[in-house]
């Protein structure tokens, strides 16, 4: 059974995002957007572009699933799942990934807890799978490899970055 709070000694909880929270995911998802170290920052704007912002807008329907890392009543990590047709979209039944944790706190083992959490929640609503893209050259590669997802295919996203499809077995 999945528990509403996981603590460890860190002071960290790992735990279902609340509604109240929805509108943090917009950072949390700037957040995700990879950068190669020698690329030039980007606006924050940019997230409202209509192929990136569907991984936040209207945040709260039957198939989005949330949870946060919170330390110290600091919201650190947000991992979440919707169905949508993003670059990760497999099928109807398959809820694409976004995970992003803050700069200072990434490192630190906080994704995979966040992650082994979000996989729980799914399971416990019956989904069977999740997918997610990411860019080839995107160091989180190796993350989502630890995790056990899977290259299924190869895309390019609408900055024409080459992208991997990747799927995970729940």
């Amino acid at each position: 059974m999945l528990s509403k709070e996981k603590k460890d000694m860190n002071n960290l909880i790992i735990r279902q995002i609340q509604r109240e929270e929805y509108p943090i995911l917009e950072d949390f998802l700037f957040n995700a957007i990879f950068l190669p170290s020698d690329a030039e920052p980007i606006p924050h704007e940019i997230i409202y572009e209509p192929e990136i912002y569907i991984y936040v807008k209207d945040f709260g329907g039957k198939d989005d699933c949330g949870v946060v890392a919170e330390q110290d009543g600091q919201i650190i990590g947000a991992a979440w799942t919707r169905i949508i047709p993003a670059y990760g979209h497999i099928d109807n039944e398959t809820p694409e990934l976004a995970i992003s944790v803050l700069p200072g706190f990434r490192g630190k083992g906080i994704g995979s807890k966040i992650m082994q959490n979000l996989f729980d929640l799914l399971r416990v609503r019956g989904y069977k799978q999740t997918s997610l893209s990411v860019q080839k050259d995107n160091p989180a590669v190796r993350f989502y490899h630890r995790l056990g997802y899977e290259i299924t295919g190869e895309r390019l996203d609408h900055a024409n970055h080459e992208d991997f499809l990747m799927m995970k077995y729940l």
